[in-house]
């Protein structure tokens, strides 16, 4: 058999047994735009079900979820207590956060708050009623993981430290003068550092709201401690 006999047959064969497969594929033949094309919808696939987990809200099982009326309310951390929910404490709160960003009285953050608090020298006793502590911290409660905030309430009861829980850290963020959710801000009653000069009448708005705040904190700890 010659040479060119031989690469026939052998085509034939090939061509045959493709044959062959494509009818026991109900007749379809992929192309290879075909196959690209299932490629790139698997990839697709697989990237909108990862985007999917992403989105999911993973703080649902860390914290508790607490709804009022039909709308839900927000995903709180289990220990936000005390918690500012009347709307008129929430206003009162970040009003005087807001002014104590102002005054240059207020300090942001985990580290910066932590900070401050291991240096307090407040000694009044935990069971009596502070009536003008040195600071208040505010805490947000929609905070994931909870660990991040959880060592603060400790922090603040071994430093006598009065502390209340707001809902959103969106909010807290946005009354502390930063674009940025904040977890966790510390309200002092005066500065500790020399700066910029502030206004008289900002001070004297800052410390009727700060009065104000101390009210609305010894309130609300009334209510949980035994």
């Amino acid at each position: 058999m010659s040479k060119d006999a031989t690469e026939k047959k052998i085509k034939k064969e090939k061509k045959d047994k493709k044959e062959k497969r494509t009818e026991d594929s109900g007749g379809v033949v992929k192309t290879k735009k075909d196959k690209k094309e299932k490629k790139l919808k698997t990839k697709s696939d697989v990237a909108d079900a990862l985007q999917a987990e992403l989105e999911k809200d993973e703080r649902v099982s860390l914290v508790k979820v607490d709804e009022g009326g039909d709308a839900l309310r927000g995903a709180l951390v289990p220990f936000a207590v005390p918690l500012a929910d009347d709307a008129k404490e929430v206003k009162k709160v970040l009003r005087t956060v807001k002014k104590s960003a102002k005054t240059k009285t207020l300090r942001r953050g985990v580290k910066e708050v932590v900070k401050a608090l291991r240096k307090s020298t407040s000694t009044a006793p935990a069971s009596s009623d502070i009536s003008d502590p040195p600071f208040v911290c505010i805490i947000a409660a929609d905070i994931s993981p909870m660990d991040v905030i959880s060592h603060i309430p400790v922090l603040c009861e071994d430093h006598n430290i009065p502390y209340i829980y707001v809902r959103s850290r969106a909010e807290l963020g946005e009354a502390s003068a930063t674009k940025r959710p904040t977890s966790v801000v510390m309200v002092a009653r005066e500065r500790n550092k020399k700066g910029k000069e502030v206004k008289e009448g900002d001070v004297a708005e800052f410390e009727e709201a700060y009065r104000e705040l101390v009210r609305v904190v010894g309130k609300a700890s009334k209510t949980v401690r035994k």
